[in-house]
């Protein structure tokens, strides 16, 4: 089946099977970034932008794409070169495996909630497996980078 779709800001024209998911699709067109980690749904690895909303892309096929507005973490460097300093001075990057998932659920989440609370946080968050740690140090990040940006948005901080 043909589908086209927009990929990280770029239109798309593929041919796609029925039964290809969107992971897949997503991995044969370069994006690296998503990743397989449990086939069933539940460690957040594969996360996605569908329309700006996350979505797990191991249980979608891709011709749900169709149509569609695709982001993954290759679209939004700037985005995670930015986030990226704050997990690292948190001592929170760790082995990285987890962190393209997680980017994705945390500017999702700072696409919803303007000033989420640590609470709000770890209930977003709830969908992201990550083996290396007890999400301390990411919530530390989250917090830190929060605070950064609401300086920026009143004239203050500089990074």
């Amino acid at each position: 089946m043909e589908i086209k779709f927009t990929l990280n800001g770029k239109k798309v024209q593929t041919e796609a099977a029925p039964d290809l998911l969107l992971l897949d699709l997503l991995r044969e067109k370069g994006c690296y970034s998503v990743k397989r980690g449990c086939e069933t749904a539940n460690c957040g690895l594969c996360t996605v932008w569908m329309d700006k909303k996350p979505v797990l892309s191991c249980s979608m096929l891709a011709v749900r794409a169709d149509g569609r507005e695709i982001v993954t973490l290759e679209g939004m460097q700037k985005e995670a070169e930015e986030f990226g300093s704050f997990l690292a001075d948190q001592g929170a990057e760790q082995c990285g495996f987890c962190n393209p998932g997680f980017l994705m659920n945390v500017f999702a989440m700072l696409e919803e909630i303007q000033d989420p609370t640590e609470e709000e946080i770890g209930e977003y968050l709830s969908g992201n497996l990550c083996r290396c740690s007890g999400f301390m140090g990411q919530t530390r990040s989250i917090l830190a980078f929060l605070k950064y940006k609401k300086e920026q948005r009143e004239g203050g901080s500089d990074r």
